[in-house]
C-alpha cells in the first residue's frame, strides 16, 4: 500500500525540520541492507547527535527545493539513498558510519553537503581527522591557563635584568676609571 498525499507532506516537513537542525548531510547507498542492520547503524548514529533517514530521492527533491544550503545533496540522489543528518559530533558520527560499513560492507557513501557545498566521500573522510569540539576547548584551555605563567616569568625577568645592570653599573665604572688611569700612566 502506498503513502497517502498527507502521508508525503508529513515526511517533507519531517526531513525538513531534520534538515533545520542539522549542519551536515551525507548520503549512502543502503542497498542490501536489513531492517536489522538499519536499525543497528541509527543506533550508532544516535549518541553522536546523528539521525538516519530513508525517505525516496523524490521527497528529499521537494524538501531541499528553494533550500539553498541543502540543494547540492540532489547530486547525490539515486537509486536507494539513506541520509545521515549530523547537528554536531561531524567527526564521531562519520567514524561510526565507518565502523558500520566496515562490519557489513553493504553500503557505499555517496556525498555530503555542509554549509551549501557538496563534499565528496574523501572530504567527509577528511572531516574525521579535524580535533573535536571537546580537544578544541581542552587547548584553548590550555593555551589560557598557560598565559598568566608567561606574563609572570616575563614579568619576573624584568627586575632581575634590571638588578644584573644595576649591579654591573659600579664594575663597569671601577674598570672604565682603571682603564682611563692605566692610558695616563702610560
Amino acid at each position: 500500500m502506498g503513502r497517502t498525499l498527507a502521508n508525503k507532506k508529513e515526511l517533507v516537513a519531517e526531513i525538513q525540520a531534520l534538515l533545520d537542525d542539522a549542519q551536515l548531510a551525507f548520503v549512502i547507498d543502503y542497498k542490501g541492507l536489513t531492517v536489522a542492520e538499519i536499525s543497528n547503524l541509527r543506533n550508532r548514529l544516535r549518541p553522536k547527535g546523528a539521525v538516519c533517514k530513508i525517505a525516496k530521492n523524490t521527497l528529499m527533491r521537494i524538501a531541499v527545493d528553494g533550500n539553498d544550503n541543502w540543494q547540492p545533496i540532489t547530486e547525490f540522489l539515486r537509486d536507494s539513498s539513506a541520509f545521515v543528518l549530523v547537528k554536531e559530533d561531524f567527526g564521531g558520527a562519520i567514524k561510526e558510519y565507518q565502523a558500520f560499513q566496515k562490519d557489513t560492507k553493504k553500503t557505499t557513501l555517496r556525498g555530503g553537503v555542509m554549509e551549501g557545498q557538496a563534499l565528496s566521500e574523501d572530504q567527509i573522510k577528511a572531516i574525521t581527522e579535524l580535533p573535536t569540539k571537546e580537544e578544541l576547548m581542552a587547548r584553548l584551555a590550555g593555551a589560557i591557563k598557560a598565559m598568566p605563567t608567561r606574563v609572570a616569568v616575563g614579568i619576573n625577568a624584568v627586575p632581575t635584568q634590571l638588578a644584573v645592570g644595576v649591579k654591573e653599573v659600579p664594575a663597569s665604572l671601577v674598570r672604565a676609571i682603571q682603564a682611563v688611569s692605566e692610558k695616563d700612566a702610560a
